[in-house]
């Protein structure tokens, strides 16, 4: 099954990335000689200061919101869960009524199902064969005590883009049809990068962003909160971030994931451009193997960098050990949940067999992988398909 392999292949991306150079080199000197507590007042601690309001400018200028409207945060799980659980506490009184999808990040499906357990009220939208909500059900399912509205922008399994600028104007004029606030708020981790993030033109009130997506360091990340959204905090203490977020600031983090974002931003043009010659190419190659699949990735309004392919009669876990054989590192579904055997929330929630849903392998690919990669994939996944149809007939 182990062919010849002319380096290591990832392609879990999604999952998490590599950090740049430029991104590293950015980082370096908040490690070491400007390592001051920015909420000091002597000259050190000052640089640091400087260093994360210049960081929050860049972060507020490709999402075109002012830069007191952006909190950093550990990464995309707490972006999520303070958006979530810190709107829904600040506005139990006035209305108790959330609404999402089925097919969110387990970040957003386990602060809703908390705060259900606590006597909010969450309704979980239904998806289509291809994951895209139903925006009459959205709308229908509104009521007059809908506090909050949190949808992906793009899912990190399927690829799948939801409209959000469609979703915020169903959630607004609905909001002024009951005469009151409903704030919108979206994940947006996969999505950098890769899409616009301009929050008026998405129309949200919040969004997610994670630094490990987008080639920039793990356990930082923010949170965009529109100014004048009431939010309790989740962590509590010094009051840093405008007493929002508690916490000597991660300023290398921060720095790192200002450029990061920058550069990913820049470059987003480019990347899709890449990334879906090299999805194109393996949907063509996957034409050739002699094995049942179904493409769960939609071929429009998907992200261009992943691929997510069901094989029939077969598990992801052994596909991917094969892979592993052979030098290529890809995922089965979420990262999250990839030690599970359980399949996928998302693949159950687009209706599609659990016995299909089990041989799901997801691709996502990144500037530094080639059409001669994707080649040597196809002959991979053939070996390995092929070798484990031949163990499972002993």
């Amino acid at each position: 099954m182990t062919l010849d392999s002319p380096k290591e292949i990832y392609i879990d991306n999604a999952a998490t990335t590599s950090m740049r150079k430029e991104v590293l080199d950015a980082m370096i000197p908040y490690f070491s000689e400007n390592y001051g507590n920015p909420s000091s007042l002597y000259s050190i601690a000052q640089i640091a200061r400087d260093a994360v309001d210049e960081s929050r400018e860049n972060v507020s200028n490709i999402l075109n919101c002012r830069p007191s409207e952006i909190i950093f945060t550990s990464g995309g799980t707490e972006s999520d869960n303070m958006a979530i659980i810190g709107v829904a506490k600040a506005l139990k009184d006035t209305g108790n009524h959330l609404i999402t999808t089925k097919i969110e990040h387990h970040a957003v499906i386990h602060a809703m199902e908390e705060l259900e357990s606590t006597g909010y009220k969450v309704s979980y939208l239904n998806v289509d064969e291809e994951g895209f909500i139903n925006l009459e059900e959205l709308e229908s399912k509104i009521n007059s005590n809908t506090s909050l509205i949190s949808i992906m922008l793009a899912n990190n399994e399927t690829g799948t883009i939801q409209n959000l600028s469609e979703i915020s104007k169903i959630a607004k004029n609905k909001a002024k049809q009951f005469e009151r606030e409903i704030y919108i708020h979206t994940d947006a981790v996969q999505a950098a990068g890769k899409l616009d993030l301009d929050v008026k033109e998405l129309g949200v009130d919040m969004m997610s962003l994670s630094g490990h997506k987008i080639k920039g360091p793990k356990g930082v990340g923010c949170l965009y909160i529109k100014k004048g959204i009431p939010i309790a905090p989740i962590i509590l203490g010094g009051g840093q971030e405008r007493q929002r977020r508690s916490g000597t600031e991660n300023v290398p983090g921060i720095v790192g994931f200002s450029k990061a974002l920058v550069l990913a931003d820049n470059e987003k043009n480019t990347f899709n451009s890449h990334c879906k010659k090299l999805v194109e190419e393996l949907r063509l190659n996957l034409k050739n193997i002699k094995y049942e699949y179904d493409i769960v990735t939609p071929t429009k309004n998907s992200l261009s960098n992943i691929l997510n392919i069901c094989f029939k009669g077969f598990e992801g876990e052994p596909i991917l050990i094969g892979l592993d054989m052979d030098g290529i590192f890809a995922s089965s579904g979420s990262a999250c949940s990839s030690a599970s055997l359980e399949p996928s929330h998302v693949l159950i929630s687009m209706g599609i067999d659990p016995k299909l849903a089990i041989g799901s392998i997801r691709f996502s690919f990144s500037m530094e992988n080639t059409l001669d990669e994707i080649q040597f994939l196809t002959n991979s996944l053939e070996s390995v398909l092929s070798e484990l149809s031949l163990l499972a007939q002993r």
